[in-house]
């Protein structure tokens, strides 16, 4: 895949060459039009334009290198989900990925991901130095966008971190000529880190606690994010990515930040689980950031989220194209245990593979609202039954199909854009439950177990009273839900560490994260390596797959961005 920045400058030297091939004086003379100078972009109402280009960037991915919804890194790389679509050459960068032993550094994806995000930093510094240079008696709201381009600047940059592991930190005041001369390890791993929380204490500091427009970063969501930085940098990695360490400061930290968030008077759980995913409920009680889309916007298709275009299954009322289906690893793990508890050890023992086995097993309701199953209603219709038939390549990745980021053929917010298809629905950044569950992490490694138990059992509560939407057209449950409360009883540190780490699992399945969880967790090769080695017993296409230690918990630096710093930067081990 060629490289956007070749292509670029490609047609920049074609321009070039066609312009100085002219030897007439007066037509090189004509003025240029559409241009315009730095000083006139340079006043309030321009530089709003600036701030609101540096959020549209939040939503500009594509289904070929996605990063609202980071299905092909965070959950293909987890064992949450199997790549789907027409086969393993379908896309075939994300069979990379998901095997990993296939990966390479001159995947062009990987670049395109790279160039993205780095458009965010760029649009966001852009903005930063306008503002810096403009007063705040000329643009009394100088200070909250500010806030505001340092939260979208430290978004980006955490995506950079948690993808790639090192990487050039560039800030509004580095030169454009001097990007060049900026390395991707002139910064430790801890400074880094530093450096995006840096960002977001900022914007903490100095954004209002409500904004008058929907989508806007806010003090509380700042706060957040920030509690999530100090969470991630709180396990300390060597040069290997081994964890080495747990910071107690850092962890105090995410206790202090978590607890302005909850004590904030402006997030809550919606009552029901299922309703974070649907587009009426967007930036409702539990969104403590998302990502915006928009239809009928004057665009012939609407601003619909482009990274989840290959996510619907292959059936009349969609079309294309049966890509992120959810393992069979995962669906087992919805399995409880009499007491309507999670089976930790085994419950990848039995396999949830037909409608049947979904009544003859206790399961957590979380399963029907992440999963669409052959034979259950899909995505809350209970008359619109999901059909094996809609199953691209079963053979292959199996029956399941995604549930949370698609939504039905009727709903306000699906648009098609032929041959694919997405919605308006927004994507959730952070929420509210995260924020909850960030504590209760906290806790448990600061040894105060006992204090994130009921953080812990007040998601399962909400778990436990999130089935009023899952029936047959009959209004029976189409599943056997059992879900149930931890007790304090042998709640031990390591006991609650194991809960914790599960309940992360069901409560953010297909969202994105749990590839991330792994590698900060310092567990990623063991828990991959296990998963590999009974998933290759059902799933003929994982033979080769092989997690690497020390390798692959993290993203390649991309050999074409190599190329361009003229090996400055330096390549991610083992690579």
């Amino acid at each position: 895949m060629a490289s956007f920045k070749h292509l670029a400058l490609a047609g920049w030297l074609l321009t070039l060459g066609l312009t100085t091939a002219c030897n007439d004086k007066d037509f090189l003379d004509v003025p240029p039009r559409g241009a315009i100078s730095d000083e006139q972009i340079n006043n309030p109402e321009n530089i709003d334009k600036q701030v609101i280009a540096a959020y549209s960037q939040l939503g500009n991915d594509n289904y070929t290198a996605p990063f609202t919804l980071l299905w092909p890194y965070g959950n293909l790389r987890a064992g949450d989900a199997y790549k789907g679509g027409g086969g393993t050459a379908d896309v075939d960068a994300f069979h990379f990925y998901e095997t990993f032993s296939y990966n390479r550094p001159d995947i062009g994806n990987t670049d395109e991901l790279w160039f993205r995000l780095y458009i965010g930093v760029q649009r966001s510094n852009d903005a930063l130095r306008r503002l810096n240079g403009i007063s705040e008696e000329a643009m009394p709201t100088k200070k909250v966008r500010q806030g505001e381009m340092r939260f979208v600047r430290g978004h980006f940059y955490f995506m950079l971190k948690t993808l790639f592991g090192r990487v050039p930190y560039i800030d509004e005041n580095v030169p454009v000529a001097e990007y060049v001369n900026v390395s991707n390890v002139v910064l430790t791993n801890d400074q880094l880190w530093d450096k995006l929380a840096e960002d977001f204490q900022f914007a903490a500091d100095n954004l209002p606690v409500n904004q008058p427009e929907v989508g806007r970063a806010t003090q509380l969501a700042a706060k957040a994010y920030l509690a999530k930085v100090r969470l991630y940098q709180a396990y300390t990695q060597n040069e290997t990515h081994q964890v080495t360490g747990v910071d107690q400061g850092k962890l105090q930290e995410v206790l202090r930040l978590t607890d302005e968030v909850m004590n904030g008077g402006r997030y809550s759980l919606y009552p029901d689980f299922g309703s974070n995913f649907m587009s009426s409920n967007d930036n409702g009680a539990e969104s403590v950031f998302a990502i915006q889309f928009s239809k009928n916007d004057g665009t012939i298709h609407g601003r619909i989220a482009q990274g989840n275009k290959l996510n619907y299954p292959m059936n009349s009322e969609f079309g294309c194209c049966g890509f992120h289906q959810p393992s069979q690893n995962l669906v087992n793990s919805f399995r409880t245990d009499p007491d309507g508890l999670p089976l930790f050890n085994s419950f990848n023992d039995v396999d949830i593979a037909t409608a049947n086995d979904f009544s003859a097993n206790t399961m957590d309701p979380r399963v029907d609202h992440t999963v669409a199953v052959p034979g259950h209603p899909w995505k809350y219709h209970p008359n619109f039954v999901m059909q094996q038939s809609w199953v691209r390549v079963p053979n292959t990745y199996g029956y399941f199909q995604s549930l949370k980021e698609n939504v039905g053929p009727n709903d306000a917010s699906f648009q098609r854009e032929p041959p694919f298809m997405s919605s308006t629905k927004n994507i959730a950044l952070i929420r509210y439950a995260d924020v909850l569950l960030w504590r209760a992490e906290a806790l448990i490694e600061l040894g105060r177990q006992a204090e994130a138990l009921p953080l812990i059992n007040q998601i399962r509560q909400r778990a436990q009273n999130s089935t009023g939407m899952l029936v047959n057209s009959a209004g029976q449950p189409v599943s056997n839900y059992a879900i149930g409360l931890y007790n304090s009883a042998n709640w031990t540190q390591q006991y609650a560490r194991q809960a914790l780490r599960f309940e992360r699992r069901l409560e953010f399945a297909m969202e994105g994260f749990r590839f991330f969880d792994l590698v900060r967790w310092g567990i990623a090769a063991d828990y991959m390596n296990n998963y590999f080695t009974v998933e290759k017993t059902k799933r003929q296409y994982l033979q080769d797959a092989q997690f690497t230690a020390g390798r692959d918990e993290y993203l390649p630096i991309p050999l074409n961005q190599i190329n361009y710093s003229k090996g400055l930067y330096q390549q991610n081990p083992g690579w």
